[in-house]
């Protein structure tokens, strides 16, 4: 028995050292990227710049003036959350879209606020959904009068509910389960005599 465990264990180490012979020797001053090109190692102070994705300077200056206008009309900050989330015009950004669109729907624009209560609720992104915030958003837009967003809210509640049992559900049953793991379940390979044994 232990003869079969040193065996196991001496063939485990030959492998594992053989292995590590055949690795390249790691080269800090570059690195492996991949693109649409295929694969290759770069030097790290190199950058990777596409000329073809920045915008022409006279839609910098178009999204720039869009950006004002949003400074002060929710309208046009809806419309410039549009812009990013389509790409439209504009390098498609996730996170300014919902800047934007949060900044609208907070100074009352009925669209941004029914718009944002979806994206809360399905998720976008990064953004998980987040039934409580969509809930919150759908109520007012449905406050005042959207038939749409009455709908949406009943699944936002429903969802929200949803969530609530799971954590509950998860509450309940996580420390049984974890006290299963703990107690129930046993190791194959014990510390003994200063080295692992596998026990049978």
């Amino acid at each position: 028995m232990i003869l079969k465990v040193k065996l196991i264990a001496a063939t485990a180490v030959l492998c594992l050292s053989a292995c590590s012979n055949q690795s390249k020797p790691v080269d800090n001053a570059t690195v492996h990227i991949c693109d649409e090109n295929g694969c290759a190692d770069r030097p790290k102070n190199s950058a990777s710049y596409d000329p073809n994705s920045a915008l022409p300077p006279q839609d910098e200056a178009k999204i720039t003036a869009l950006e004002q206008l949003a400074a002060n009309d929710p309208r046009a900050a809806y419309d410039l959350a549009l812009r990013y989330f389509r790409g439209d015009g504009i390098r498609q950004n996730t996170y300014k879209s919902i800047t934007w669109m949060r900044d609208a729907a907070e100074r009352g624009d009925l669209n941004a606020q029914k718009a944002l209560g979806r994206l809360y609720l399905t998720g976008l992104g990064e953004l998980g959904a987040d039934p409580g915030e969509a809930e919150k958003w759908l109520s007012i837009t449905a406050s005042r009068g959207d038939k749409e967003a009455n709908t949406l809210l009943k699944e936002a509640i429903a969802a929200r509910q949803s969530e609530q049992a799971d954590y509950q559900w998860r509450r309940r049953w996580q420390p049984i389960f974890y006290n299963y793991w703990y107690s129930t379940c046993s190791y194959y390979w014990r510390w003994g005599s200063g080295r692992w044994y596998l026990y049978y």
